[in-house]
């Protein structure tokens, strides 16, 4: 299929995350956690000393490892890089954004929801169904 993005296969591809303390520590309890050769983790804990450098870094490094699956981010941290989630367009590792106990989940923030619902009006318009 010319012109689509290939997904590699891989047997097995880690999950990331960049959200709070409470929902980091739930997703290491559950097995999630990883420590690479340099020490490196696949988390990072955002906390009120965090600095929106730190979020983007963190944020650009995951995307470009190729060990990574999965990148989990607490949605109110998305907002905070927005900018960077809504631009980045590559099927692996996918972005998903998840509640936190302390910000609800909002759907209009959500970017892969967006991008559904664009699709699909966009397939609709297309198809004469509107």
């Amino acid at each position: 299929m010319a012109g689509r993005a290939q997904i590699p296969t891989r047997n097995a591809g880690l999950i990331a995350m960049i959200a709070d303390e409470d929902t980091v520590t739930g997703f290491l309890l559950a097995g999630v956690g990883n420590v690479d050769l340099r020490r490196k983790t696949n988390y990072l804990i955002v906390d009120s000393k965090t600095t929106v450098k730190t979020i983007e870094d963190t944020f650009k490094e995951f995307t470009a490892k190729d060990d990574i699956a999965i990148i989990l981010i607490s949605q109110y941290v998305a907002n905070m890089i927005r900018f960077l989630v809504d631009s980045y367009n590559k099927p692996v590792p996918a972005i998903l954004e998840i509640p936190s106990k302390d910000h609800p989940y909002d759907p209009t923030h959500d970017s892969v929801l967006s991008r559904v619902k664009y699709l699909f009006s966009a397939e609709s318009v297309a198809s004469g169904r509107r």
